[in-house]
């Protein structure tokens, strides 16, 4: 088989059109890494890939010309048979009454060639929310200012701006993601780009709210990081690590009974990839290198090595990584219990990376199913002529089918696991994946076409268990379908209303907005509300040697535009809680409201592009979370949500 038709039976797209209307076809070189990172497939095939059933509805699967007829067929779990059946056409019919979950479907045809691929029973729909309309605010966690945190915002102060949020009349509080990063590298503290997306960033940890913790740290250091413009995330890490290693060491001789069952039950809950988790943190710090560089026999992890890693010296520190996930675990639950008392609907909307380091714990503990040698990324587009490699390896669809998507589950069951709804960064991605070799510009990438209905009902599926609605980020390019497909399964869309404009530069109505869909003026990539009206995003790209996509006289033409779509719907000032009382009348049945904005502040968390240039992911709000209901203008803030808002006065 030639290179190019391997390339195709892995779905992978040799030839498309990018952004900017341009026919590519991929770098033969480039094409033949992808190909080589990619598991292998069987060429031909009794069916095209994994079969989703969906709850209630009929279903049937064709069989290909491959199979030589009769065909039997089990669906399995990995402990019993739930059902079996023969074919003597090419039309399976499915039985009716199976339950939601995911199944392995063995078939064997007549001249005994098997074939064995997932099996998902979903229900029809995701999660919906038992909510007609509300909003959320939206927070940069680290950012935030407190008397009492360590200089840098933790779960002690997202409960603070819980109570904030529920003051304000909001159903939630939004957030970044909280995936673990790397402890021994805290300047990389982009939440975009995680060790690990199956377990929490340890930094958030309100280390002095932990019952064995004694107050032992450094005051003066403390009092001195609260007070910094920026996050100095090496001096926070280097406190909290000590005081988190304090806390674990008077836990080991003297935690209560119920202390103790509790991380025993936490350790049950998360079972194995607990356990691959810590040992890879061990074998990290051990050896120093990249996990394809270890010694042979730590570079793919197995149970057992796992556990004979656990009952040697370094239990331990083992135990130390366990107790950290534990406590940073129960900190966030406290904030989603707490979220419920106050009757909030949504309580946590929480972010979720596109892909991970390839470095890091989840690369290393699914190698079939992400692929490290590849990075995604997006072609050239008007906006990025030259592409984009964002440096993070993602899921690939045969290793997904053959791990019957647990990775996938995996990743949506850590997400939910406290989160009242979540946004999938870069939804396109389900459908396909525009993956670029190590070493290659962005342009040499290629799209890998992703099994799409099976990774929307795998996630209709998480979101029916945790009741968890589901944002799909689908800003940019829209393949052919993609909506349609992703909304008739229940998840919702992201709409952005700088986006938001025809193609003469006019801002869209109020009934633009979809229903199931979460509507927000900007994102963190973008400038804030100030910012926008006073030229600084402008400014700021110019000066750090940016092309900022826009000139003065645009902006200056967008802002009349702006103007002339409010008082188009009766509202004649043009300040920022009049664009949010804009908002708030669209059907959207969630809207997303920046602290950012709400308090003034010019610049924007993340410039894209940028690194070192700007201070991305460090900014300190400029008031305390104390002060904060002081410094916003509530009453306009009441009245712009006043048709969505919980409490009313």
């Amino acid at each position: 088989m030639d290179l190019y038709t391997t390339a195709n039976s892995l779905g992978i797209l040799t030839e498309f059109v990018d952004g900017q209307g341009q026919r590519r076809i991929t770098d033969e070189a480039a094409l033949r890494i992808i190909v080589d990172a990619l598991p292998v497939r069987r060429p031909q095939r009794f069916v095209e890939g994994a079969i989703v059933v969906r709850t209630g509805q009929p279903a049937r699967t064709e069989l290909s010309p491959a199979a030589k007829l009769p065909v039997r067929w089990t669906i399995e779990t990995p402990s019993r048979v739930i059902t079996r059946g023969e074919a003597i056409t090419r039309s399976i019919v499915w039985p009716r009454g199976l339950s939601s979950g995911t199944y392995r479907l063995k078939l064997r045809d007549d001249a005994k060639k098997v074939e064995e691929v997932p099996l998902i029973v979903a229900p029809q729909r995701a999660f919906g929310g038992d909510f007609q309309r509300g909003w959320l605010l939206a927070v940069q966690l680290y950012g935030v200012r407190s008397a009492r945190n360590w200089g840098m915002g933790d779960f002690g102060d997202l409960q603070a701006l819980i109570r904030l949020a529920d003051e304000l009349g909001a159903d939630g509080v939004g957030l970044n993601p909280l995936h673990a990063l790397f402890d021994d590298r805290p300047a990389d503290c982009s939440p975009y780009a995680p060790n690990s997306r199956l377990f929490l960033n340890a930094l958030y940890i309100d280390v002095a709210a932990i019952p064995e913790y004694r107050d032992t740290v450094d005051c003066e250091v403390i009092a001195r990081l609260r007070q910094t413009p920026m996050v100095e995330y090496t001096e926070v890490a280097a406190q909290k690590w000590r005081g988190l290693r304090e806390a674990f060491a008077a836990f080991c001789v003297g935690a209560a009974p119920e202390r103790l069952a509790d991380l025993e039950a936490f350790r049950d809950e998360r079972g194995m990839l607990l356990r691959r988790f810590a040992s890879f943190e061990v074998l990290r710090h051990r050896f120093g290198k990249p996990w394809w560089e270890w010694p042979e026999e730590w570079r793919r992890p197995t149970d057992g090595r796992c556990a004979e890693l656990r009952s040697g010296p370094d239990g331990s520190e083992i135990a130390f990584v366990e107790f950290v996930q534990w406590i940073a675990d129960r900190q966030l639950r406290a904030c989603r219990e707490l979220s419920r008392q106050l009757g909030m609907k949504v309580g946590l909307y929480l972010d979720v990376a596109v892909g991970v380091q390839s470095d890091g714990f989840d690369a290393w503990n699914e190698q079939s199913a992400i692929s490290r040698h590849l990075a995604v990324g997006a072609p050239p587009d008007p906006l990025q002529p030259l592409g984009q490699n964002w440096g993070l390896a993602g899921f690939n669809p045969a290793g997904l089918e053959l791990t019957s998507f647990a990775p996938f589950r995996d990743m949506l069951r850590a997400s939910m696991r406290h989160a009242g709804a979540i946004r999938l960064d870069h939804a396109f991605g389900l459908k396909r994946l525009y993956l670029v070799p190590h070493g290659f510009s962005a342009k040499d990438g290629a799209y890998v076409q992703m099994p799409f209905g099976a990774l929307l009902a795998v996630t209709a599926l998480e979101s029916a268990a945790h009741k968890c609605v589901v944002i799909g980020e689908d800003l940019g390019t829209v393949p052919e379908g993609f909506r349609e497909q992703m909304n008739g399964w229940g998840i919702w869309s992201y709409q952005v209303m700088l986006f938001a404009r025809d193609d003469g530069g006019r801002f869209r109505g109020v009934d633009y907005f979809s229903p199931e869909a979460l509507v927000t003026f900007n994102t963190h990539d973008l400038s804030t509300y100030a910012g926008w009206r006073s030229f600084g995003d402008l400014k700021l790209k110019r000066s750090l040697g940016l092309d900022p996509g826009e000139t003065d006289e645009a902006r200056w033409h967008a802002l009349g535009m702006l103007d002339e779509l409010l008082r188009d719907h009766g509202i004649d000032r043009n300040d920022f809680s009049s664009v949010t009382g804009f908002l708030a009348r669209s059907r959207s049945r969630l809207l997303a409201i920046s602290l950012e904005d709400l308090l003034g502040i010019v610049d924007q968390p993340n410039i894209p592009g940028t690194v070192n240039e700007h201070p991305n992911w460090r900014q300190r709000l400029p008031v305390t979370i104390e002060e904060m209901a002081a410094a916003i203008d509530v009453a306009a803030l009441r009245v712009a949500t006043r048709e969505r808002a919980r409490m009313a006065g």
